[in-house]
């Protein structure tokens, strides 16, 4: 089936510089069909005609960048998605007891921060509890799904009974086969767009925990090293770094050192 828009590699690889300029995201030549079914929703959407006019439009209108961004980043995401660092979350809250800081830097649709926000009401046995949870994305669309809170009835169903009860509602009415977290949850976080390729963050040091989760897998090792210099100057000494399961860190023992599966303990003096 002939395609309604020519994409040349020349315009391809033009998507990609501008992407990585943008965000640092880089994409690999597999990519092409993504990008083309993507960005050709924006073509309709704007009644262009070709590729090229798009790349010129997105020069020349700056409101552009955010809906090419929002296209192109990539939201894989589910509840309690690898177990395991929920279940060491919970067992260094019962250790810390204290006021604590905790930052999930891709929310994307919300069920990463939403996750450790349950964890943390289970561990201190409240909903209000004194753990701060700050959320990001680059994409602002994710953003907004993250905030509202409302999901599918079958992807909450997957959760244990108790724990849908405690902290969903189902939906009724117009909201029949939803399911929204509840307020004191929604509530217990401060979601915020942010580009982790940015200069300077939104926050102030002295968080105890990262949530950086299949996020370095997307930039290459220069950027990478970047980011991580960056958030790990914004960790607590002996702090956790929680990485995703394709990232692995092992080779950075000048600033942190590994105490479980993908999780890393920021050291006493960072380099």
């Amino acid at each position: 089936m002939e395609k309604p828009f020519a994409f040349s590699n020349r315009e391809f690889n033009a998507v990609r510089q501008k992407i990585r300029s943008l965000t640092g995201i880089n994409l690999a030549d597999s990519k092409d069909n993504m990008v083309y079914s993507r960005l050709s929703r924006r073509l309709r959407a704007l009644k262009l005609t070709s590729f090229q006019a798009y790349l010129d439009y997105l020069d020349y209108h700056q409101g552009e960048t955010e809906h090419f961004i929002n296209s192109l980043t990539t939201n894989l995401t589910s509840f309690f998605r690898e177990a395991h660092h929920f279940e060491q979350l919970a067992e260094y809250l019962h250790v810390h007891p204290e006021p604590l800081r905790i930052w999930c830097t891709a929310s994307s649709s919300g069920e990463e921060p939403y996750s450790i926000a349950m964890t943390c009401a289970e561990a201190r046995g409240s909903l209000n509890t004194n753990v701060k949870i700050y959320a990001s994305d680059i994409d602002s669309r994710m953003l907004e799904r993250a905030k509202a809170g409302i999901y599918p009835i079958d992807q909450v169903e997957k959760l244990s009974l108790a724990r849908r009860k405690r902290f969903f509602h189902r939906g009724t009415g117009s909201n029949a086969g939803k399911a929204r977290v509840v307020d004191e949850l929604r509530n217990s976080i401060y979601f915020f767009q942010q580009n982790l390729l940015a200069p300077q963050y939104s926050l102030e040091p002295g968080l105890d925990i990262v949530f950086c989760r299949n996020v370095m897998i997307y930039f290459d090792k220069p950027t990478q090293e970047i980011i991580l210099n960056r958030i790990v100057k914004l960790i607590k000494p002996n702090g956790w770094y929680v990485a995703g399961h394709s990232e692995n860190f092992n080779h950075l023992t000048a600033i942190m050192r590994a105490r479980g599966r993908t999780i890393y303990q920021i050291n006493e003096k960072q380099i």
